[in-house]
């Protein structure tokens, strides 16, 4: 229990928070929804880019290498083989721990990972944190990097630098990265205000709200409102006669669905957040643009132009923060 007196818990719920120390926050988009990685992840074309991401850099070969006069050779026998490669932790498999990193990256824009050490110094355990629940500063007697955790329960930890693998994104100071959804979140916002948009649309029966009129006075508005709803509101309802009677009168008062260029709005917004992620459309699902010889292009374009970068930002950090002196 000695060696794991510093593991804990990280398996918190998904809060809308971001640490003070990033300018760009989660909040209210201009079209007047909530973007954050809890609503993005639930629009298909995030989710989708976000998985496709994790999944392909989590299905590579990782592993610790030896460089010698002969080239490049696998150190299956070195301590961090294991971990890396198979099992970081009792808890999960390799794959699983680069997953949920990537995810971080992608909704987040920083990956941290505790690192459990023996008293030699050797790394025996890797445990993702959540990066809603972390805060990075400066000590403020020797300027170094300190990490500090809030966990399920509430409570603090305060982690070295040494103690955390921490893999930023896209930054501009080298240290933090910042989040995709809170940088775009104009377009991820759009992009759920459509899709709410449409869902509301077909649960009303696909017949847009309207008003009706009558020349007499009505005597109970609030029941015939109800009667209305009940007998011709829903999906379920929309291909039903409305009868008027009593000389009611019904007027259209939303602009039509072509009108707003609803679909075309879809579209777009799914081109959108892929050009986010730098992920093909194809690979998401949508071909609309796609043929036999632009896919081959486009998959090749993924490799060199999305993966390359990760696995690069991902190598040089492990490099750096997991081997020991000698090792390097």
């Amino acid at each position: 229990m000695g060696l794991l007196s510093n593991l804990f818990r990280a398996r918190d719920k998904p809060r809308d928070s971001v640490s003070a120390a990033m300018p760009f926050f989660f909040g209210t988009s201009p079209a007047g929804k909530a973007s954050n990685p809890r609503t993005a992840i639930q629009l298909s074309a995030v989710y989708a880019c976000v998985r496709v991401l994790g999944e392909t850099i989590a299905s590579l070969p990782f592993g610790v290498y030896h460089i010698t006069a002969n080239g490049t050779e696998k150190a299956a026998n070195h301590p961090l083989y294991r971990l890396i490669h198979d099992e970081p932790n009792h808890e999960m498999t390799s794959f699983s721990w680069r997953e949920a990193m990537m995810s971080h990256l992608n909704l987040w824009g920083n990956s941290y990972t505790q690192i459990i050490r023996d008293g030699y110094g050797n790394v025996i355990g890797l445990y993702p944190l959540l990066p809603e629940n972390m805060d990075v500063d400066r000590h403020p007697d020797t300027n170094e990097l300190m990490y500090t955790y809030t966990t399920s329960k509430g409570e603090t930890v305060v982690l070295r630098a040494s103690d955390v693998l921490h893999i930023p994104g896209l930054g501009f100071d080298g240290i933090l990265g910042y989040s995709p959804i809170a940088m775009e979140r104009s377009a991820i916002g759009l992009g759920i205000a459509a899709e709410e948009y449409g869902s509301k649309f077909f649960a009303n029966g696909a017949v847009p709200s309207g008003i009706l009129t009558s020349d007499s006075q009505i005597k109970n508005p609030d029941r015939m409102r109800k009667a209305w709803s009940a007998a011709y509101g829903g999906s379920s309802n929309g291909s039903r006669v409305a009868v008027l009677e009593e000389g009611l009168k019904y007027q259209q008062i939303t602009i039509p669905n072509d009108a707003a260029q609803f679909l075309q709005t879809r579209k777009f917004q799914v081109d959108e957040i892929c050009r986010i992620f730098r992920v093909p459309p194809h690979l998401i699902g949508n071909l609309e643009h796609a043929t036999f010889s632009n896919i081959e292009h486009q998959s090749i374009d993924f490799v060199v132009h999305t993966v390359r970068p990760w696995l690069v930002r991902i190598e040089q950090t492990c490099n750096r923060q997991l081997f020991k002196p000698d090792d390097k």
